[in-house]
């Protein structure tokens, strides 16, 4: 299984629904990046964009918080029309009790790492989670280059599943995903990609993501 979850943070948002529609057939997901200016040094969007990508796409969203006290805005965001939640880490200061008041709205929940923030951080969550992303780059802005050292980290989680009591969780990375470098986190264990600047400031939005499943077979 590969999933590729083009981000809405590098499309135009003057035409969001052409946007939406240029990846709806060819996507597995729609992947929003929340930012507060706080936890990372940059201000997005919040629920009322998530809406409005709801409204105007059929594919589920993927919604990832970049905020401070992520768990004060998760029933604003599973309102909004979130299909699954990934917090960090360093955003919540009761990470498991934020994991389950996300699964108890009957989403998916996942875990976001920095580069810095050492996989042994999901030791105890590990098996409650359904997705963990990898970021491959400082969260905070897109078109960054990918940082290799994610590598490592991404073959250290698929470790930790594996030795787990829950295989069905999915290993995402976010970050300088390109037709080059989605082959070396596919073999290092990475099953879902978050793909922005490299899909929307394609000619043929589409024809970009049929280059990633390519590149990994898919």
């Amino acid at each position: 299984m590969v999933l590729i979850a083009p981000s809405l943070l590098s499309a135009d948002f003057l035409k969001l629904g052409e946007q939406l529609a240029l990846v709806e057939s060819s996507a597995d997901l729609i992947h929003l990046d929340v930012m507060d200016g706080h936890f990372v040094p940059n201000i997005t969007f919040g629920p009322l964009l998530v809406s409005a990508a709801k409204r105007g796409c059929k594919l589920p969203l993927d919604v990832h918080l970049m905020i401070e006290n992520a768990s004060c805005y998760i029933d604003d965001f599973v309102k909004a029309g979130a299909d699954r939640i990934s917090i960090h880490v360093e955003s919540s200061t009761h990470l498991d009790s934020t994991i389950k008041a996300i699964k108890a709205h009957g989403i998916k929940a996942g875990v976001a790492l920095n580069p810095a923030t050492p996989e042994e951080m999901l030791k105890y969550v590990i098996e409650e989670i359904d997705l963990v992303l990898v970021m491959s780059v400082n969260p905070g802005f897109g078109g960054q280059r990918f940082i290799p050292e994610a590598l490592v980290k991404i073959a250290a989680v698929k470790a930790m599943i594996d030795r787990s009591n829950n295989q069905e969780c999915l290993i995402a990375v976010d970050g300088g995903i390109s037709d080059t470098t989605i082959k070396a986190c596919h073999s290092a264990g990475a099953r879902m990609f978050v793909a922005g600047s490299y899909v929307f400031s394609a000619a043929d939005p589409k024809e970009a993501i049929r280059r990633l499943r390519e590149a990994v077979g898919a």
